[in-house]
């Protein structure tokens, strides 16, 4: 795990001083070490910059910018399956002199070119330079759980880990992407391949691009060589409830043990939901060893699964930690998210995702998370919705539906007695009326996905209200289950531009690597083709995983409602954050700006401020936006 950087100069007017700067702005990636490449010719300047974080091979074997005959790379992440990968190089001739995942990645791409990527089972961004053909490889790992943001614009092409680094080149130019200003306020983060800044992108999961550096316009043509979809896509497994059971623990045990290969100290996160457990679970049933477990609880904030984590690990064995943090501990952290989140972001869980990262990094190096737990066994309420309203709805005439949603547009949703008091009624009313005239699995995830609507962000921003493309537009999903399209879709966007960077940030920004057994490719192609009831089983979220979790934890100890990292945000911003709120969102500030419109962020405050709770999301938002605004735009 690591920072990686560099860029592509066809002005030759960056000096290695500058790519020091860039390298050296993810620090917090890489304390371990930092070192540079730089190469100049008649064409072009090309310069690699690397912050190591030494997981494996923990001597200078294992540094980067890595050569190996005429290939220089960096790269950011793990291939947790080198070691038989080299094993296979070797019989085919290759030498290595070191036990570094890094040095094989050189070696595969010289055996296999871009297939390399077919033999990986981990999560990596990969730049690789060819000093004597020009060619370059940029790759992204499957899910896209290492970030790679490209900058191309004026003969210059920039790469990083995290956009601060674009920042230290003087001939980056910062012009905000004002359609991804508006995909922001209502996803709470801007969607992937899309960047905050123009002339910036992130470059897809499951995508490379391999070109040659001949002259200024190269091409520079992403090839998708994984997709979710595939797996979706294909016919479902012919098996028994017992066969499916063995298989997915199988893959899961799998899985979970190649992301314990380290030669630093590995934890575990436990809470007292399923996922965690499962992955603790696994990793003791055939261990002598006590696994480290780590939990964080804020009671005072309600945040306090720590009983429940506590039972688990004694029943388990782990040598457990349990952390308590007060809700100060919790909102000092606030301030520095915009450093860190160098995009606007908006998840709150960013907060206690960062404590319990802060937390765990005092005693290891390498932690086990259980992220995508969710998105592969179906665990999210919005499913459990689909299913249940989506197949009514569709079943009410389409003309009746319209018809109902023309009716709501003359009843505003202010005028309904009692109903207009009930917490966040007006919200609900607008989501209901997009899902009245289109009840399509699409709309009505974007309607459970999207903060404000579309309509509401023409009313806000002072420019016009441009959609951006999303894989929400992806036609590629032909499996017709309204289940397998909403866990597709979450895969491809909220568990991708939400989760993922959530995880990513907030435990680089304590130099710990987090690992997410459940984002094994292998995995997703396994469940995404088991039948739907294995997933979702008599109204039973999680049903097969959840069946494999009773083998070592009894379903006594571990059925209770789902807590997840919820914070008090609404409160927050009316007592401990309301110096902040007045500041960000000013009349001063939002004019000087020029993205919104004053008179409706006042109305969205003074609603907010006057009882109207609801509202606490979007003044949330807003605030994250102008808090990153202030750092970086």
């Amino acid at each position: 795990m690591c920072g990686i950087t560099g860029f592509i100069d066809f002005n030759r007017q960056t000096s290695p001083t500058i790519l020091t700067s860039m390298t050296d702005s993810m620090m917090h990636r890489g304390p371990d070490g930092s070192d540079t490449y730089f190469h100049q010719n008649d064409a072009f300047q090309l310069g690699f910059g690397h912050r190591r974080l030494a997981i494996i091979e923990l001597s200078d074997l294992g540094k980067q910018p890595m050569r190996w005959n005429d290939l220089i790379i960096v790269f950011n992440g793990e291939i947790y399956n080198f070691a038989e990968i080299k094993q296979t190089l070797e019989e085919r001739g290759h030498q290595f002199i070191s036990h570094s995942d890094t040095e094989m990645i050189l070696h595969a791409y010289q055996e296999w070119g871009s297939d390399c990527l077919k033999h990986f089972i981990g999560m990596f961004a990969i730049v690789i330079f060819n000093e004597t053909t020009h060619e370059l490889f940029v790759a992204r790992d499957r899910a896209g759980v290492k970030p790679l943001f490209i900058y191309r614009h004026n003969n210059l092409l920039l790469f990083a880990s995290e956009l601060k680094a674009f920042h230290e080149h003087p001939n980056f130019e910062k012009q905000l992407n004002i359609p991804a200003v508006h995909a922001f306020l209502q996803y709470g983060s801007v969607p992937t391949p899309h960047c905050i800044f123009d002339f910036c992108e992130k470059l897809a999961p499951g995508h490379y691009v391999h070109t040659t550096l001949s002259t200024a316009d190269f091409s520079w043509n992403p090839i998708q060589y994984w997709n979710v979809y595939d797996a979706y896509n294909s016919p479902k497994w012919d098996l028994s409830i017992d066969e499916a059971k063995i298989e997915t623990e199988k893959i899961l045990q799998s899985a979970c043990e190649y992301r314990m290969v380290a030669d630093v100290p590995v934890g575990v996160f436990l809470s007292g939901g399923y996922d965690s457990a499962c992955v603790t679970a696994l990793l003791q049933k055939d261990r002598t060893e006590a696994l480290r477990t780590y939990t964080i609880s804020v009671p005072d904030i309600g945040l306090n699964e720590a009983p429940y984590a506590k039972d688990t690990a004694r029943h388990l064995g782990t040598q457990h930690t349990e952390i308590e943090c007060s809700a100060q501990d919790a909102i000092d952290l606030i301030a520095n998210l915009p450093f860190y989140y160098d995009e606007p972001f908006a998840d709150s869980s960013a907060i206690p995702t960062t404590l319990v990262s802060k937390i765990a990094r005092q005693n290891v190096t390498v932690a086990l998370s259980a992220d995508a737990g969710d998105e592969v066994f179906a665990g999210y309420n919005r499913y459990e919705m689909i299913l249940k309203y989506g197949e009514k709805l569709n079943k009410i005439p389409g003309f009746a539906r319209k018809g109902l949603a023309g009716m709501m547009n003359w009843i505003p949703a202010n005028s309904i007695p009692v109903l207009k008091h009930k917490y966040n009624f007006p919200q609900r009313y607008e989501k209901t009326k997009s899902i009245l005239r289109n009840s399509s699995s699409k709309n009505i995830m974007l309607s459970l996905s999207q903060l404000f609507t579309d309509e509401q962000v023409r009313k806000l921003c002072l420019h016009e209200f441009k959609q951006l493309k999303t894989y929400y537009d992806s036609t590629e999903l032909k499996d017709e289950s309204p289940l397998a399209f909403a866990m597709a879709m979450d895969y491809q966007t909220y568990l991708l531009d939400d989760i993922l960077q959530k995880v990513d940030r907030a435990s680089m920004s304590v130099s710990l690597e987090s690992r997410e057994p459940f984002l094994d490719h292998r995995l997703i192609e396994w469940a995404a083709r088991l039948p739907d009831n294995y997933k979702f089983r008599d109204g039973e979220k999680k049903w097969l995983l959840k069946e494999i979790v009773h083998q070592y934890i009894p379903k006594s100890m571990m059925d209770r409602p789902k807590m997840g990292f919820a914070i008090p945000i609404e409160d927050w911003l009316k007592n401990e954050l309301r110096e902040q709120v007045n500041h960000y969102l000013s009349q001063k500030t939002i004019e000087k700006d020029g993205i919104f419109k004053w008179s409706e962020i006042e109305q969205l405050k003074t609603a907010f401020f006057h009882g109207k709770k609801e509202y606490g999301v979007k003044i949330w938002y807003l605030l994250c936006f102008q808090m990153w605004k202030e750092k970086w735009g």
